[in-house]
Formats: C-alpha cells, sequence, structure tokens
C-alpha cells in the first residue's frame, strides 16, 4: 500500500556554513521537450533540475527538493522576477551546491546520502501552482508551474524515477507550500507499492493577522506573494515607521511587547497544528523557536556538532526517524529564547 504522509518543520538558515564539508556541485539539466508541454518559465526559458545519482542500496530512492524563493503578485513585480533566476533559467547558477539533506556524504546525511536527489529549479513565481499565461500582444508572462512540475517528472521517470522503492518529496519555503500542493499527485506517478512522503521544511504558512491587526496574508496569497517568510507578518503596509525593521533580523533587539507578539504567532501556529499532532498516525514534526527560516539545504543546521535541537533530536534525525518509521516524531520545543541551541541568525535578502 502507497504511503503518503507529511512532515511540519520551522527552522533556521544561518550565515555560516560547516567548513569541512567537501563541495558537491551538480550540473544542471534542462527539459529539452518542455516546450512542447506549455512548460515554461516566466521569460519563456526552459525548466531545469539537478539530478545526483544515487548508489548502492539507494540506487532505486528518489529525494526531490523543491527550491523555494517567495512568490511574484502582479504583473510588475512577475515581469521584474523574469529577468531574474527565479523567473528564469536563463539566469540561474548552472552548477548547485548540494548539502544537507542533498549531500552525498554519509556522515552528513547517513538516511539519504546514497539516494537519487534532486533539486527542482523554481521559475514560475507560484510554487510550481500555476496554469495561464498572460499576453498583451507586446509582452508575454508564463505562469505554467503545474506544467513545469510535470515535465520534470516525466523527464525524471524513465531515468529510473518510474520504479522508485523509496521516494521523499521536499521543499524549503515556497518550495515547501510546493511540496504540500503535489504530495498527493507525487505518489500517482510511482509504483503502488512504494514507499512515499513529504517534507514541508517552513512551508506552513498561517492565515494570521499581522502586526496591524489586518489579514495581510490572506490577500497576498489571492495575490501569489513577493515576500520572504520573515516578513509576511510584519510586511511593510504594517509598519510604514519601520518599527520592526530590528526585530525582524535579530531576536535580541525585539522588545518586550515585540515578543510577545511574536509569541502570540508561534502559539497560535501550534494551534492550528493542534489535531495532526494529536491525531496523525504517520505524520511527523518538528518545530523549534529559533527565530529564522528553513534548515534543510544547510549542513550546518541539518546535521553538524552544534545543529539546532529539540530533545537532543537534529531536524535530519527527526526527519530519518519519521520516515523509516523507526519511532513516533512529533518534536515541539519550548518558546524563545529557551532552546539554548538556537543560532538565530536571519540572512539578509
Amino acid at each position: 500500500m502507497r504511503v503518503a504522509a507529511y512532515v511540519s518543520a520551522v527552522m533556521l538558515t544561518c550565515a555560516w556554513c560547516v567548513l569541512s564539508e567537501p563541495r558537491l556541485e551538480v550540473p544542471m539539466t534542462l527539459v529539452r521537450n518542455a516546450s512542447h508541454q506549455g512548460a515554461l518559465c516566466l521569460d519563456g526559458s526552459l525548466p531545469a533540475y539537478h539530478l545526483h545519482r544515487g548508489f548502492g542500496a539507494g540506487a532505486t530512492n528518489w529525494l526531490l527538493q523543491f527550491e523555494g524563493g517567495g512568490w511574484c503578485n502582479d504583473l510588475e513585480s512577475c515581469f521584474e522576477r523574469a529577468g531574474t533566476r527565479r523567473g528564469s533559467t536563463r539566469y540561474m547558477s548552472k552548477f548547485e551546491v548540494f548539502s544537507g539533506i542533498l549531500s552525498n556524504n554519509a556522515s552528513l546525511n547517513p538516511d539519504f546520502y546514497n539516494w537519487n536527489r534532486v533539486k527542482l529549479r523554481y521559475c514560475d513565481g507560484a510554487s510550481f501552482a500555476g496554469d495561464a499565461k498572460f499576453d498583451n500582444g507586446t509582452s508575454i508572462l508564463y505562469f505554467r508551474g503545474q506544467k513545469i512540475w510535470r515535465a520534470i517528472i516525466n523527464d525524471l521517470l524513465p531515468k529510473g524515477l518510474s520504479k522508485a522503492k523509496k521516494a521523499l518529496l521536499s521543499g524549503c519555503s515556497a518550495g515547501g507550500l510546493a511540496s504540500f500542493l503535489h504530495c498527493d499527485n507525487f505518489t500517482s506517478f510511482l509504483p503502488q507499492n512504494a514507499s512515499v512522503k513529504c517534507l514541508s521544511d517552513a512551508g506552513f504558512f498561517l492565515d494570521e493577522k499581522d502586526i496591524s491587526l489586518n489579514h495581510s496574508m490572506r490577500a497576498f496569497y489571492e495575490e501569489l506573494i513577493s515576500l520572504q517568510f520573515h516578513h509576511i507578518l510584519v510586511p511593510p503596509t504594517a509598519d510604514l515607521h519601520g518599527r520592526w525593521n530590528r526585530c525582524k533580523l535579530d531576536p535580541a533587539a525585539c522588545n518586550p511587547n515585540q515578543l510577545s507578539i511574536l509569541q502570540g504567532f508561534r502559539k497560535d501556529m501550534l494551534t492550528a497544528l493542534k489535531q495532526f499532532y494529536t491525531y496523525s498516525r504517520r505524520g511527523g514534526m518538528f518545530i523549534n523557536s529559533c527565530f529564522a527560516h528553513c534548515q534543510s539545504e544547510s549542513q550546518d543546521t541539518w546535521l553538524a556538532i552544534d545543529s539546532p535541537r529539540v530533545n537532543n533530536k537534529t531536524i535530519a534525525e527527526a526527519i530519518g526517524d519519521w520516515y523509516f518509521s523507526r519511532r513516533i516524531t512529533k518534536e515541539i520545543d519550548c518558546a524563545y529564547p529557551c532552546d539554548t541551541t538556537c543560532h538565530n541568525l536571519i540572512p539578509l535578502p
């Protein structure tokens, strides 16, 4: 029987890296026949992915990682995005460093190091979800995220994905949202007896009021917002005087009232996940109070000597235990600032 499950994680991306990790640079693969499927990036360029082959016992297992990178919410922002690496493969790096959950080093990624590991490049501006086109006769934008997803899958199926025994669909931020959106569809491409699970790293977005008590996030999603996660609850429109600028980047700079508001966001998130926590038998959670965003692709936060931990467990250990059903994995730590394992560093945009 096919198994589909989710894990939700709120995690940290640091500004420094593990110096001892050898760099694994994986070349880009363009999906050459994508245009025949109507699968194009915002600017009309071909979609792409990076594949590093598995080996040994992991040769028939597959890990697919959606790239993150926010959203665009209107024609102006999407046209701007189309001229960058977020909307066109023409501007993307042709080699990607695989680390964290994508590493091929057994000591740094013990559960998935020898799997076939794929990074799906993000160029549609809407978490691989749209299926439309803007054409005013002089300018064109392609909102073809769903078709890009299918084109990449169709390119990978004859390369071994169609015979996968184990599979994990993952992603961070906007990519984490994509893993929620495509999890069920992903299972439909794989063998009926395959073990298929889905991981959303910092991809759970609340329908929450912002600091000005407006439902701006609801409107943002209706327009496919272009803001990064740590800006969503403190958008510029809700903070015209910039009182939250320092607090957004450094929790030590937050005043008591701001910390109280942030703790309220944490409480509401845990409330939203309560039924999942209580009743899901196959789902997993790793939620810490680190003041940050994403963890799975950075080696220092995925699995390192000083990685953030909940109940003395790193995110890598928690996800491995959850995927392989070694033990129940629903880890939640105490409220900020009690977690001394946090790095609490937010990279500048």
